[in-house]
């Protein structure tokens, strides 16, 4: 494939708001196999990184969706990207592509090629990511219990939880949510506790649904997000700027604090 060949394959995947180009640069690179330039709105390809057979070529499609997934980040964003860029805005945008592209036909799922890697993902999914999550969401049962027996003898729960156990208290109120919810651990603990925080229902059910059919947490984390806020590029600079203002007003009070100290 040329470079025209792969922009073509792209458009197809989605199409996109904003122009853009894609360019092979005939060179080969140690650190990056490709790159998105934000400003001239530019997808660069090493494409000798790739070898010219079908895995080669499969393995330069990846490359050219994950900048390509930059582009449609940007195009989000009004044309401009943050200084983070790889967020969580941008995973879904790529896992969602990488969806689409297998779809499509145009990209092929390379997980799904070694017969020891199913097997092997099979059982990681069935005895550890889902069987931890039953035993986190069995802990929860027991700490309800224990929430219940403090509140019979008049003692804090948060006491027991820091003396008695010593584990943090948002993660045993996490694993009670859990238990509450009846969260199904086929997701894994981590999914597990992202659902927990969802305290709407609906919202949570759905999320977990997404995540049971294979959806990337990301995927999931955006949609729930977008119920609830608005997609809109000043809004979530403004939020910045006023998270920026805190933390410097913070730092600028603890150095108050301690040029005092190296005072006396």
């Amino acid at each position: 494939m040329n470079q025209d060949q792969v922009k073509d394959q792209l458009l197809k995947i989605e199409d996109a708001p904003l122009e853009f180009s894609l360019i092979f640069s005939g060179k080969k690179s140690k650190k990056v196999n490709g790159l998105y330039k934000p400003q001239s709105r530019e997808i660069i390809i090493h494409n000798r990184n790739f070898a010219n057979n079908d895995t080669g070529q499969n393995l330069l499609l990846h490359t050219a969706i994950h900048e390509y997934a930059h582009h449609l980040h940007a195009c989000s964003r009004g044309g401009t990207l943050s200084p983070r860029a790889h967020n969580t805005e941008f995973w879904a945008i790529f896992h969602e592509l990488l969806e689409k592209a297998e779809k499509k036909k145009i990209y092929n799922d390379v997980f799904a090629t070694s017969p020891e890697l199913i097997k092997l993902t099979e059982l990681i999914r069935t005895k550890y990511l889902a069987g931890n999550g039953a035993l986190v969401k069995e802990m929860g049962k027991h700490l309800l219990k224990a929430h219940n027996l403090c509140t019979d003898i008049g003692v804090r729960f948060e006491d027991y939880v820091d003396r008695m156990l010593r584990i943090p208290k948002a993660a045993a109120n996490i694993a009670i949510r859990m238990f509450e919810y009846d969260i199904t651990p086929e997701v894994g603990a981590d999914n597990m506790r992202f659902l927990a925080g969802i305290h709407n229902s609906d919202d949570r059910k759905a999320a977990e649904k997404a995540l049971v059919k294979g959806k990337s947490p990301d995927t999931v984390k955006i949609a729930v997000r977008g119920k609830n806020e608005p997609d809109d590029p000043q809004l979530s600079l403004h939020k910045e700027k006023q998270r920026l203002e805190r933390t410097i007003a913070t730092l600028t009070k603890r150095l108050e604090e301690v040029e005092k100290e190296l005072a006396k």
